[in-house]
């Protein structure tokens, strides 16, 4: 069985990440979308909230599976018998850092990195671009599923 893994914090998953993760598993007889906390960021949505929103908004993929993982992705990878990742690329600025991450985890255990062009689309979709959006009332209803744009709502009401 080929397996791959996209990895990201999706907080919250924008529909820029449904693209790739949708493209992925046309490709792949599993794509399994690895949840991580970014520990440099301060999270909008709870792990939990987010694995929910990512299983709501993937659920007619049949071979994608959602997991928290905490820890080395490559790790990860060893454990559940995935030799690569998947990542997708908006600009030339993403390829810098994310060039740095493939470099290490090949070095470190021989996983590989598939870099797949965004979709022009959501070229400038970041989930950080979205929050900051919406927190000012920007209209983003075309940017997220419609589940995540609810959700992202009431809790910009509540806060």
């Amino acid at each position: 069985m080929r397996r791959v893994v996209c990895p990201g914090s999706f907080d919250p998953v924008t529909n820029g990440h449904i693209d790739v993760i949708s493209r992925a598993a046309q490709l792949y007889d599993e794509v399994v979308v690895a949840v991580f906390r970014n520990p440099s960021k301060t999270a909008l949505f709870s792990t939990e909230e987010r694995l929910e929103l990512l299983r709501e908004t993937t659920r007619n993929l049949e071979n994608v599976r959602v997991e928290h993982v905490e820890g080395l992705l490559v790790d990860f990878c060893k454990a559940n018998d995935i030799s690569a990742v998947v990542k997708g690329l908006r600009a030339v600025s993403d390829f810098d850092y994310e060039m740095q991450m493939a470099q290490m985890n090949y070095s470190q255990a021989g996983v590989e990195t598939l870099f797949m062009t965004t979709n022009p689309l959501w070229a400038f979709l970041s989930s950080s671009l979205v929050k900051d959006f919406a927190k000012f009332g920007g209209d983003v209803s075309g940017l997220v599923p419609p589940i995540v744009l609810e959700r992202l709502n009431k809790r910009l009401r509540e806060q």
